[in-house]
C-alpha cells in the first residue's frame, strides 16, 4: 500500500508536466503603460531641448589680451519656431558669450533678447539654418501634488537626460539672485542636477508646465527636492523679454528708500516708506508725502504704504508682487499710514521708463 508522501510525490510528478511554464514575454515588445507615456512625452518633447554654454572675456596677470574662458553650462528650449529659445537668467549671467546647441548637434551664437533676473528667466535668440521644434506650452494651473512630472536636460554636461517624479508640492516660494521672491513655484522629486537649470518641467502629455531653476541641497547634487518656475508665469514674462527686452512692471509714481529692512525695524514700521513722488504723477497731486529732513538731521517718515487694493503690503517684495499683476493705466486704492492715520488715494499707475 502507498504511502500518503509517495501518492503526492507521484501527483506532482505527473501534474507538473501537464501544467507547463508561461512562455517568457518578449522584453522589446513589452512596455507598461507608464514606460510607454515616458518614451513618447521623451520623443515628442527632446527636440525642442538644447544645451546652453557661456563664455567670458577675462583678462589675467600674464596677457594684456583679454581671453574667452568657459563659465558654465545650463539647458534652454525652443520657445517658437522663429529661433527664441528660453532658459534661466543665471545660466547666461555675464556672459560674453553664449551658445545654443541643439539635439542634431549643430551650435549657434546666441544674443540676449531679454532678462529677468527677478523671476531668473533670459530669451535668447539663434539664426538656426534648420527647422526648429517649440516646446507645447501646459496650463501649470492644473497641476496637483501627485501627478508625474518629467525633466529633460544636460547634468553635468550629460545631453539630453530625462528624470522622471511627482509634484511634491506647489506654492512654494524661493529667493531670485536679485533677492525678490519667485512666488507660487513648483517642488518636484525628479532628479534635477547642475545643467538642468533653464530645462522643460513636462507633464505627461508632453506639455511644458515648468522651467527648472534651482534645487536644495547641501552637496549642490539631486537631494530630492527641486523647484520650478511655473509656466504660467513664463507665458507672462517671455513675450514681454521679446517685445521689450524686459518686464513691463508698471511703477506708481514713488520712489523707495534704500535699505529698507533697517529703517523699518529702526521706526518700527511695517510697509512701503515713500522716500519720494514723482513730480506730476497721481501721487504728487494727490498730496502723498515722502520722508523728509528736519531739523538737526533728523529724518520725519511721510506716507507708509500698507495696502494696494485690501491686499496687506509688508515690505518691497509684498509691493512689486502687486505691481506684478497689473498693467501701465490701471487703477489701484492705495492706503497708506501718515502721522498716525489711514489715507487713502485713488493712483493711475505709469509705464515703467525704457532702459
Amino acid at each position: 500500500m502507498k504511502t500518503l508522501h509517495s501518492l503526492v510525490m507521484g501527483l506532482a510528478v505527473v501534474i507538473v508536466p501537464a501544467i507547463g511554464f508561461a512562455q517568457e514575454p518578449d522584453y522589446s515588445q513589452f512596455k507598461t503603460n507608464d514606460e510607454s507615456n515616458n518614451i513618447e512625452v521623451f520623443k515628442r518633447a527632446s527636440p525642442s531641448v538644447v544645451n546652453i554654454t557661456n563664455s567670458r572675456l577675462v583678462r589675467t596677470i600674464y596677457s594684456l589680451n583679454p581671453q574667452e574662458v568657459p563659465q558654465g553650462s545650463g539647458t534652454g528650449f525652443i520657445w517658437s519656431a522663429d529661433g527664441y529659445v528660453v532658459t534661466n537668467y543665471h545660466v547666461v549671467r555675464e556672459a560674453n558669450r553664449v551658445t545654443v546647441t541643439l539635439q542634431d548637434g549643430t551650435s549657434y551664437d546666441a544674443r540676449a533678447v531679454g532678462l529677468d533676473p527677478d523671476k531668473d528667466l533670459a530669451v535668447l535668440k539663434i539664426d538656426a539654418e534648420v527647422e526648429l521644434t517649440p516646446v507645447t506650452l501646459g496650463d501649470s494651473a492644473l497641476l496637483e501634488v501627485g501627478r508625474k512630472v518629467i525633466a529633460i536636460g544636460n547634468p553635468f554636461g550629460l545631453d539630453t537626460t530625462m528624470t522622471v517624479g511627482v509634484v511634491s508640492a506647489l506654492g512654494r516660494e524661493i529667493d531670485s539672485l536679485s533677492r525678490r521672491t519667485i512666488r507660487d513655484v513648483i517642488q518636484t522629486d525628479a532628479a534635477i542636477n547642475p545643467g538642468n537649470s533653464g530645462g522643460p518641467l513636462l507633464n505627461s502629455l508632453g506639455q511644458l508646465v515648468g522651467v527648472n531653476t534651482a534645487i536644495y541641497s547641501p552637496s549642490g547634487a539631486s537631494s530630492g527636492i527641486g523647484f520650478a518656475i511655473p509656466v504660467n508665469t513664463v507665458k507672462r514674462v517671455v513675450p514681454e523679454l521679446i517685445a521689450y527686452g524686459q518686464v513691463q512692471t508698471p511703477i506708481l509714481g514713488i520712489t523707495l528708500i534704500p535699505r529698507p529692512d533697517y529703517y523699518r525695524e529702526l521706526w518700527g514700521v511695517d510697509g512701503v516708506i515713500v522716500r519720494g513722488v514723482l513730480e506730476g504723477s497721481d501721487p504728487d497731486r494727490l498730496g502723498m508725502r515722502g520722508w523728509r529732513a528736519v531739523s538737526r538731521g533728523r529724518i520725519q517718515l511721510g506716507d507708509v504704504i500698507v495696502a494696494i487694493d485690501g491686499q496687506e503690503i509688508r515690505d518691497e517684495d509684498d509691493y512689486l508682487a502687486i505691481m506684478e499683476q497689473h498693467r501701465p493705466g490701471d487703477v489701484v486704492r492705495v492706503s497708506s499710514r501718515r502721522d498716525g492715520e489711514i489715507k487713502q488715494y485713488e493712483i493711475e499707475l505709469l509705464a515703467l521708463p525704457a532702459r
